[in-house]
């Protein structure tokens, strides 16, 4: 890849404000400047930038651009200094000598901190096409799995069941899984036993409840008794976070309401048609309501427990067993690309990059609102949560013991459970934060006080302003009043 005059992210214009995140927007100087002018006739608009360079532009194209503006940000994190610069010696000459420092172009190609030797070369991934899959998705325009010597067969999926089966039938290598799944499978759970791997985490917060414009004006739980809601799967923090939340309202979501299982694209149009009142669902599915007006956003998940998982990326323990190096290969590349989706100064042209028909399918400006977290509310209001949705490596246990505690308050788990047992089996904690020391990337331990100490892995945390004590899973889940309890 060679520097382009005319790379949309401009970063060698000296004219063009180089800024990512200045402004949710990237239009204006500051984001109080943003603010003034952000209103709800720009929320229907179509990206300028999509139409400018969407016909020519491939995915290919957007990936190096937006790989040489994060590395000339990098190079100029001061934005004065940057177009000082590009005006003092200009266009041309800034862009060799740039590129005499930074080689932009191996950067994508460089080789892995150790030389590895998967066993497939090839493998095939699934993902939905949600704003969770993010890391993995773009690991492969950003050039990730490449670097550590395979090729990834980007997988596009319509629902979770499908992805579960061609995981337990080997059709697939590896997935984008909803983060409760692999502990569903290695339990039995509504399938066969398998045992299956959560490697890392992909995304935190990012998702939401959202209400049919119909009931605008009923905006209490405790009055949506038989309502219908749509959610994703049965084993997702969907169906959990919603449960949690209508119980937290006095209502038993196995009694009061009916839950629909529904895959995340049809959604909007059930919601549309009035087969149901709401839904709990993924980006940037809530957002599309929004703009579909079929919809309002009527609760964030951040609102009901920040820092939430969602979803992560798996295999099965087979997979990993008969091709160490390949699951390396795969973990690394997507390990690097959160950790670069965590930085919020990429995340508009993110945006442009996830927008495209191979990937998401979804207008530039519903994903920036998503990932940006400045957007419409669909009541006439412009809401501004910056943590909407983050990214984040880490499989927690205390985590999986959560959701374990979910399955077993809502009957899907009978009889005892080892809660600590099945989350360390099945989230590789130590794993993924040996592989982020090794990247060279922070890791910050979370320790958790239980009767004998302070346990790594194991951080506490509040639902709903509710505390769960990882230590105890049984208190915390006998102190509900509503649930089965298995």
């Amino acid at each position: 890849m060679s520097n382009r005059p005319d790379n949309i992210f401009r970063p060698f214009d000296s004219d063009s404000q180089l800024n990512f995140g200045s402004c949710t927007c990237g239009k204006h100087q500051s984001q109080s400047e943003c603010n003034a002018s952000f209103n709800q006739d720009q929320i229907g608009q179509v990206s300028n930038l999509q139409k400018s360079y969407g016909e020519q532009s491939t995915t290919e194209q957007l990936s190096h651009d937006l790989v040489e503006a994060v590395a000339v940000k990098a190079l100029f994190p001061h934005e004065p200094t940057r177009r000082a610069f590009l005006k003092s010696v200009g266009t041309g000459t800034a862009m060799a000598a740039i590129a005499s420092v930074l080689p932009i172009a191996s950067l994508q190609e460089a080789a892995a901190l150790d030389k590895l030797n998967p066993e497939k070369k090839q493998v095939d991934i699934g993902f939905l096409p949600i704003l969770c899959a993010t890391p993995l998705i773009m690991a492969d325009p950003m050039g990730f799995y490449q670097e550590q010597g395979i090729k990834a067969n980007l997988l596009k999926r319509a629902g979770w069941a499908l992805v579960r089966d061609q995981m337990m039938n080997r059709e697939l290598d590896a997935t984008h899984f909803l983060a409760p799944m692999p502990l569903a499978i290695s339990l039995g759970l509504g399938s066969a036993q398998q045992d299956m791997k959560v490697a890392a985490i992909q995304n935190i917060n990012g998702q939401a409840l959202v209400m049919s414009l119909k009931h605008k004006d009923n905006r209490d739980p405790k009055n949506w008794k038989g309502m219908i809601f749509a959610i994703p799967f049965e084993h997702s923090i969907h169906n959990y976070l919603l449960r949690y939340f209508l119980a937290e309202h006095g209502l038993d979501p196995d009694k009061d309401v009916k839950l629909r299982l529904t895959t995340p694209p049809d959604m909007i149009a059930n919601l549309k048609a009035g087969n149901i009142d709401g839904f709990f669902g993924p980006e940037p599915f809530n957002q599309r309501a929004v703009w579909d007006k079929a919809g309002y956003i009527h609760t964030l998940s951040r609102d009901i427990w920040n820092g939430h998982p969602c979803c992560s990326f798996g295999t099965s323990q087979s997979f990993i067993n008969e091709n160490p190096q390949t699951f390396l290969a795969m973990n690394r590349a997507i390990i690097k690309a959160n950790v670069m989706a965590n930085d919020r100064t990429i995340r508009r042209g993110l945006s442009t990059l996830l927008s495209q028909p191979n990937y998401l399918n979804q207008p530039e400006l519903v994903l920036r609102q998503s990932l940006m977290g400045r957007f419409a509310d669909g009541v006439e209001h412009v809401q501004d949560h910056p943590d909407r949705m983050n990214f984040d490596v880490l499989p927690w246990y205390s985590v999986a013991v959560w959701m374990m505690t979910q399955m077993k308050r809502w009957g899907y788990i009978k009889g005892d459970v080892n809660y600590q047992d099945i989350a360390e089996k099945v989230f590789m904690l130590t794993d993924a934060k040996k592989q982020m020391q090794a990247m060279g990337y922070p890791v910050k331990d979370k320790l958790s006080k239980d009767g004998s100490g302070l346990v790594t892995g194991y951080p506490a945390f509040s639902v709903m302003g509710k505390a769960f004590d990882p230590s105890n899973p049984t208190g915390y889940l006998n102190s509900f009043a509503i649930g089965q309890k298995g």
